[in-house]
């Protein structure tokens, strides 16, 4: 079945990792919502098959609705909250059901996902990656080539080694690498005073490493998680939390700073 996102101008961003618990989930959708609120169309698909939890973050409770079902190939219409178009593993299989799923079938899940959802023309396409660099990573790349993978870590450098795995695996398979967000950067406490609990400098030495820009820097506040846990991402709900500043920052600095350049050529004229 054809791509949608084969010709189109929608920018996708991998949202990746080389490790799990990190925050990449919640730096994913906060950042799709920042997005969102930026005036952009988004639409995500939540990759992470076995750690499926995106729904929750962004509060959607009803599944897709299957246009025309009896014909030769219906599409899904996906759900949407905040402003983002969402299809995911979750939709499919409970919160306490594991995927044990091989290679094969878990490619052609990436593959429906993509080709079997009424997606329109969206301005964003964030995909939250699973931690690692297995077959999903390999399938992603194969059915979005012209992705745009940002990097997620945490200060601590044990995190920033393994995150630099990810961002390998993207080069070798072609994908560009643009940018690298350091979450759970410090934590503010009520003195006012930022502690870094988990080290510094772990997400701008990954930076300098892979020759990207460090797009921005979230804090650890716990009003992050809570919105992750109540569907009500911290972007929406408190839009001037220093953490929600940060993914506003980042957002724009995908959008403006790392839009596509568009050239002009004075030559080419219509007459």
């Amino acid at each position: 079945m054809p791509n949608p996102f084969t010709d189109n101008n929608t920018r996708i961003l991998a949202i990746a990792s080389g490790k799990g618990g990190v925050g990449k989930s919640s730096v994913t959708t906060n950042l799709a919502v920042a997005l969102a609120r930026r005036g952009a169309k988004v639409a995500a698909v939540d990759a992470d098959v076995w750690g499926f939890s995106m729904p929750r973050m962004l509060g959607v409770h009803e599944g897709p609705q299957v246009v025309d079902p009896d014909s030769e190939r219906p599409l899904m219409v996906p759900p949407s909250a905040h402003g983002v178009s969402l299809i995911s593993m979750g939709f499919f299989a409970r919160e306490d059901q594991p995927v044990v799923w091989r290679g094969p079938m878990l490619h052609k899940a990436l593959e429906q996902f993509l080709t079997d959802v009424e997606w329109g023309t969206p301005d964003f396409l964030i995909v939250d990656m699973p931690p690692g660099t297995g077959d999903v990573s390999l399938s992603i790349a194969q059915f979005l080539p012209r992705a745009e993978v940002v990097v997620v870590t945490t200060p601590q450098p044990a995190a920033q080694k393994v995150a630099q795995r990810a961002a390998f695996m993207a080069k070798k398979v072609n994908l560009a690498v643009v940018g690298v967000i350091e979450n759970m950067s410090w934590f503010r406490a009520d003195d006012g005073k930022a502690y870094e609990l988990f080290g510094a400098g772990g997400g701008q030495e990954l930076a300098e490493a892979l020759e990207v820009p460090l797009l921005g820097q979230v804090p650890l506040v716990p009003a992050l998680r809570e919105g992750g846990d109540d569907g009500n991402p911290i972007v929406v709900a408190d839009p001037q939390n220093e953490a929600s500043v940060a993914f506003a920052a980042i957002a724009e600095r995908i959008a403006v700073d790392l839009a596509p350049k568009r050239i002009y050529r004075p030559a080419l004229r219509i007459t």
